[in-house]
C-alpha cells in the first residue's frame, strides 16, 4: 500500500472538481491537504516510537489538558469505557497515568496522567513543537493574522463534517 503523501495532488483536484465545480485547486490548497495527510500519520509514528498504543498517546493527551473521568475519557477517544478502562490500565501499569478518587466526589475516579506520562508525550512530540515554534517565529504580525484567517477557515470548514 502507497504511502497517502506519495500520490499527485492534482489527482485529488480532478476527483474534488468533478464533485464541486467551483473548487479550483491551489498551492495552499495542496499543502493544506499535504498537512492534514501528514497530520494524520504522526500520532501512529510517535505511539509507534513510544511503544504505546494510539489510544493510550490520545489518551496522554488529553491528560495532559486535565485529570479526567474514565467514561469521560472514553467518549474524547471515541471508544466504549471498557476500551477505555483497558487503556488506563495500561498507562497506570507504565507508570504513565494514576486513578484517584474525585475530590469533589469520593464515590468517582479520576484519571491523572504522571510526570512520566507528560515527559513521555513531550520528549516524542519536541521536534516537532522547536520546529512549529521556529516557523511561527519567522512569521510577521501581519502574517500572522493572514495565516490564521486561513487555518480558521479550514477548520470551520472541516468541522462542519463533524
Amino acid at each position: 500500500m502507497s504511502d497517502i503523501t506519495d500520490h499527485d495532488p492534482q489527482d485529488a483536484t480532478r476527483a474534488v472538481t468533478e464533485l464541486v465545480p467551483a473548487w479550483t485547486g491551489s498551492s495552499t490548497l495542496d499543502t493544506l491537504q499535504e498537512l492534514t495527510d501528514v497530520a494524520a500519520q504522526v500520532p501512529h509514528e510517535v505511539a509507534r516510537r513510544a511503544g504505546l498504543s494510539t489510544s493510550e498517546l490520545h489518551s496522554l493527551r488529553h491528560l495532559a489538558m486535565g485529570s479526567m473521568g474514565p467514561v469521560d475519557l472514553a467518549r474524547a477517544l471515541g471508544v466504549t469505557s471498557a476500551a477505555s478502562s483497558q487503556v488506563i490500565d495500561r498507562l497506570v501499569a507504565r507508570g504513565h497515568a494514576e486513578r484517584r478518587r474525585h475530590p469533589g466526589d469520593g464515590r468517582r475516579t479520576e484519571v491523572v496522567i504522571t510526570e512520566s506520562g507528560r515527559r513521555e508525550a513531550v520528549r516524542h512530540l519536541a521536534p516537532m513543537f522547536e520546529g512549529l515554534a521556529r516557523t511561527d517565529a519567522s512569521l510577521t504580525p501581519d502574517e500572522r493574522v493572514v495565516v490564521e484567517r486561513y487555518l480558521r477557515g479550514a477548520i470551520a470548514a472541516m468541522r462542519s463534517l463533524t
